[in-house]
């Protein structure tokens, strides 16, 4: 008997030109159809055929873009095939991302004084939930009036404002923090964590999650104010979700009761087609994006 023939379709792609050196540019990737697959598994095979509905759009990207200084291994923990929803996002990387970031690596207490810059992006607004939640007085920074109206109407952060019409920082951060900051969690770098050392209260904490303002710049800023960190005895750490994947099943022990109960809201940013994907990713660094960042590539 003949075997029957499968289907076949072109598997479209975005390929890296080469790694990145600086600001990265949609004419450094191009896409690629050049790929056949058979939408068939072979038999007695135990492979999975798997159809991306959505992909998603990171800063920490930038970082996988450059030349590795060792080679990369990349696992994924198992799963069970499922939909793409609020839900996954929620509880997936960003999710764990804010969760280990605030409670694990910030300490708080209830009733602490928390700013959270690039409050609006995926992680920064569930930062921001959280620290309501335990009872904390939080403010959070972004770079449009759309996304602060965001953090303080529906992502219910005590106050926000917008970072580019402050030309002074230290004078804002004092507005907000006329008692100073007890918990930063740094997501931008450069001339913001400058002002908010010389704001933090003694024994402050500082996550530092992301510095997207330095991704894409030959020379980095330099911080000026690096003596506040010992004047106030500010403890301040860097952390990557990679180091907390073990904590994952007690983060949802946590998280699932509050997303069943609508406790906490998110904000997506979709793009429609692969095609817009490095523009989407561009878009990143910008500011172009309000929420988390997809890319719809089919639907069901």
């Amino acid at each position: 008997m003949a075997e029957e023939k499968a289907e076949t379709v072109k598997n479209k792609q975005v390929l890296l030109r080469d790694y990145l050196n600086g600001f990265p540019k949609e004419s450094d990737m191009i896409i690629s159809t050049c790929n056949i697959i058979r939408l068939k598994i072979p038999e007695n095979s135990n492979g999975i055929l798997l159809r991306n509905l959505y992909l998603s759009c990171d800063p920490t990207m930038h970082g996988l873009m450059r030349k590795p200084e060792s080679p990369r291994r990349t696992s994924i923990p198992p799963c069970k095939p499922g939909s793409v929803s609020g839900v996954d996002f929620i509880a997936g990387m960003p999710g764990l991302t804010a969760y280990v970031g605030f409670y694990e690596v910030s300490n708080p207490k209830k009733g602490e004084r928390v700013y959270v810059s690039a409050a609006s992006g995926a992680v920064g607004q569930l930062v921001g939930q959280y620290a309501k939640s335990m009872g904390c007085y939080v403010v959070g920074s972004a770079g449009s009036k759309e996304k602060v109206d965001l953090l303080k109407n529906k992502f219910g952060f005590d106050d926000a404002f917008n970072y580019k019409e402050e030309h002074d920082l230290d004078a804002a951060l004092k507005r907000y923090f006329p008692d100073g900051i007890d918990i930063y969690f740094e997501n931008v770098g450069g001339r913001m964590l400058d002002a908010v050392l010389l704001n933090m209260r003694k024994h402050g904490r500082i996550a530092v999650c992301g510095m997207i303002s330095q991704y894409n710049l030959e020379q980095p800023e330099s911080v000026s104010n690096i003596a506040w960190h010992l004047y106030k005895r500010v403890r301040m750490e860097g952390f990557t979700v990679f180091e907390y994947l073990h904590l994952h099943s007690r983060f949802l022990d946590f998280v699932l009761p509050d997303i069943r109960k609508q406790k906490i809201t998110y904000v997506e940013d979709i793009v429609e087609g692969l095609e817009n994907g490095p523009a989407a990713l561009i878009g990143l660094f910008n500011g172009r994006n309000v929420g988390k960042q997809l890319v719809a590539v089919a639907h069901e």
